[in-house]
């Protein structure tokens, strides 16, 4: 293939002699992913899944590995073997004598269902021991370990199944719920006393039985049924009702340690307010006393979006986290007060903790004598491990990686599993003692290696780079330069703007189809990720004040660091290009229309049209929290950072790209840009991919994005001719295909 032989020389003699080789685009589609992370009861072992690529498929397929968490990667074993199929999400038994995992091993048919299987470690076939004609869901153990739980049936007939434990392997499933709605999900009390599940008050038969039918019309915002809170006792079988309430619907169930108290998320029942990506700003916490039934609202925050309940070990504190002083998009801070619903405490305000730390304070695990929370965050260009003080709310860092570093707590064993990667180092898992060495590399023992073809690739060279701005604040990016960059040499640039915009680019490893700037690398250009006015993780302030303004600091951000990158001699500032997805569409849209600087631009999901983008995608209050207000009450504001408005100033040749059923950022929005191009005159193709979500859901159309991609900025960035050739991708269809290394 072309595109393929081309990366492979592009490296010239330099990398040749080293031995290694650029990244191509098929090792980006062929990269692993190491998932979930389950650990044995006594912590000294781990399950784990890799998820392996198949070009031919298009599919990622799934294998179970067993790790220990003392000896390390020497010690890794694969425990499934299946070709083509997945083999997801296994769970010890409370004893650690087993494990069951989910598996679609003999399913047939296009979307095979899956059933339970169970495993012993020391080896021998894993033997089924579900019978589900719908397949199973979800699963657990109960904490006493008496119980295996899921549930199976039809779609809108879901109950709680279970096997004794004791005869597993012998046993017949019993049906344990036969409620008249289905049940959404579950969980176990800790006491094992108790089952909690929520279930819909209502089932609407006629519209299932429509979209049966093929009668499958979308409805906006269609009328569901309240969700609600019930239990059932496991000795008696006996059901009863917890929650019932008219005004809100249940979610986000937490439950103490020792089993008296229920958090859960209530959000109201306005059919508006109970959408996907807006019921969390409009719901609020309440707590149920388990003994009593007896329910307190804990918050009453109009559009606030708090996270779940969280308790201490101890169950003497609950927690939670929400936007600094219940401000509308400030950054969150954690919130505390002892659980009791006593007189004494039960008018108690909560007490804000993390003040001291200019950032996002949230809550993943808390320290056994649960005086210490522990969260992972965003630090400028890195992701840490954080601490934070229940009697003073003082926030400590913890770690200091030049990385993106993620750590968390198993929940029975309270083992901390770490996850980490970096500019060279692929996502892995590793092991530590406490949460203190997370501090220390040295201290930490890998237990995965997703990725060992890496080792053989001659990546970018990647740091940090820091620039002055328009208005003095000192902006922050990543850099990454050809692997065999020459000092005083110029290089073409392409800017690579991420999302969000509340987001940023980190030192995190590079193989993803929408920032694959190792191949850019290899092809000798330097890549720049600028964390721009509107980006996390540099204060609150710099993260909100684009807020009423949105385009023009973020746009100065980006430019400044480009001329600071020519002034410090890196690049040719006559070959330059563009590219991002969502708010990195956005900004590459805006400098689209308002500069000709660069060579190329390829816009993903990017929007044109602010006005009419209000109502065509699935998110409204951010937007009136960006321009101000409802478009309605102000038009000039929203159309003065309209792309759109700009558009005769375009001059740059674009590649817009949107997947057809995107919800965030709409078709007709790159449509809008596209029709406007060509009657301009300016160079531009519209690349439309198959799906409903905000990002290309399939491997071989992610395929197409970088390919076409990168071609763009090899045509008008760099003058080489011709653009994208069909041939390139079916001709990678025919060879054989590349397999990436499963030995761990």
């Amino acid at each position: 293939m072309r595109f393929t032989l081309f990366l492979l020389l592009a490296g010239g003699l330099a990398l040749g002699q080293t031995g290694l080789r650029p990244m191509t685009f098929q090792d980006v589609v062929n990269t692993q992913a190491v998932l979930g992370g389950s650990v044995s009861p006594d912590g000294n072992w781990m399950l784990y899944a890799l998820a392996v690529p198949d070009w031919k498929e298009a599919k990622r397929f799934t294998d179970i590995y067993l790790v220990s968490t003392k000896q390390g990667l020497a010690s890794t074993r694969q425990m499934t073997f299946t070709k083509l199929k997945n083999e997801a999400s296994p769970l010890w038994s409370r004893d650690g004598r087993f494990f069951v995992f989910s598996s679609d091993r003999e399913g047939t048919g296009a979307t095979p269902l899956s059933q339970l299987y169970l495993m012993r470690t020391d080896g021998g076939e894993a033997q089924r021991i579900t019978d589900a004609k719908d397949g199973v869901g979800s699963f657990a153990f109960s904490k006493d370990g008496k119980w295996l739980a899921w549930l199976q049936g039809k779609a809108d007939q879901k109950q709680i199944w279970v096997l004794p434990v004791a005869a597993i392997e012998t046993a017949k499933p019993k049906q344990w719920t036969k409620h008249a709605t289905q049940v959404d999900s579950f969980e176990f009390a800790p006491d094992s006393k108790r089952i909690y599940f929520l279930t819909p008050d209502s089932s609407d038969k006629d519209n299932l039985e429509r979209m049966e039918k093929k009668f499958t019309v979308r409805i906006r915002n269609q009328e569901t049924p309240l969700v609600h809170l019930w239990g059932l006792d496991v000795e008696s079988g006996k059901e009863n009702r917890i929650t019932s309430s008219s005004e809100y619907t249940v979610s986000s169930l937490s439950l103490s340690d020792d089993s008296k108290w229920i958090g859960f998320r209530g959000t109201p029942a306005g059919r508006y307010q109970r959408t996907v990506n807006e019921a969390a700003i409009y719901a609020d916490l309440y707590l149920v006393e388990a003994a009593t039934g007896k329910i307190e609202r804990l918050t009453n925050n109009k559009e606030m979006s708090e996270s779940p309940l969280s308790f201490s070990p101890d169950s003497r504190w609950m927690a939670f986290s929400a936007a600094n002083d219940f401000t509308y998009f400030r950054t969150h801070k954690v919130y505390a007060r002892p659980v009791s619903m006593s007189p004494e405490t039960s008018s108690e305000k909560w007490r804000k903790l993390g003040d001291n730390f200019d950032g996002e304070v949230s809550i993943d695990f808390w320290s056994a004598d649960s005086t210490m929370i522990y969260f992972n965050t965003g630090v400028r260009a890195s992701t840490q491990l954080m601490s934070l003080a229940v009697d003073s709310g003082k926030v400590t860092q913890v770690s200091s990686v030049k990385g993106t570093l993620s750590v968390r707590q198993d929940e029975d064993s309270n083992r901390l599993i770490l996850s980490y990667s970096d500019p060279v180092t692929p996502r892995n898992f590793y092991a530590i003692g406490s949460a203190e060495e997370a501090a220390h590399r040295s201290s930490w023992k890998q237990l995965t290696d997703s990725n060992p073809q890496v080792k053989q690739m001659a990546l970018g060279q990647t740091s940090t780079v820091e620039w002055k701005s328009s208005d003095g604040r000192m902006v922050e990016g990543i850099l990454v330069k050809p692997a065999d960059y020459a000092p005083g040499k110029k290089y073409p640039l392409i800017v690579q703007i991420h999302g969000g915009p509340r987001g940023a680019s980190t030192l995190g490893f590079d193989a993803s189809y929408g920032n694959y700037s190792n191949i850019y690398a290899g092809a000798g250009y330097i890549c720049l990720q600028p964390n721009y006015r509107g980006s996390s993780n540099y204060g609150e302030k710099f993260a909100t004040e684009i807020a009423g303004d949105y385009f023009r600091q973020g746009y100065e951000d980006i430019m400044t660091g480009v001329d600071h990158l020519i002034a410090q001699g890196l690049v040719d500032e006559t070959k330059m290009g563009v590219m991002g997805w969502s708010a990195g569409g956005h900004w590459s849209n805006w400098i689209l229309t308002h500069t000709d600087r660069f060579k190329a631009i390829s816009s993903g999901a990017g929007a044109m049209n602010w006005t009419s983008m209000y109502a065509q995608n699935d998110t409204q209050r951010v937007r009136e929290h960006y321009f101000g207000g409802l478009p309605y009450d102000n038009f000039d504001k929203w159309w003065n950072v309209s792309p759109l408005k700009y558009i005769k100033n375009a001059k740059t040749p674009t590649l817009i790209q949107v997947v057809d059923g995107d919800p965030r950022v709409p078709r007709p929005q790159s449509e809008e840009l596209h029709m406007a191009l060509k009657k301009l005159g300016v160079p531009a193709e519209l690349l439309v991919y198959p799906g409903s979500t905000h990002g290309i859901p399939d491997v071989r159309n992610q395929m197409v994005k970088m390919v076409s991609e990168f071609h763009w900025f090899e045509k008008w960035v760099r003058g080489q001719s011709g653009w994208f050739e069909w041939k390139e991708m079916l001709s990678s269809l025919d060879e054989k295909r590349e397999k990436a290394p499963t030995d761990q």
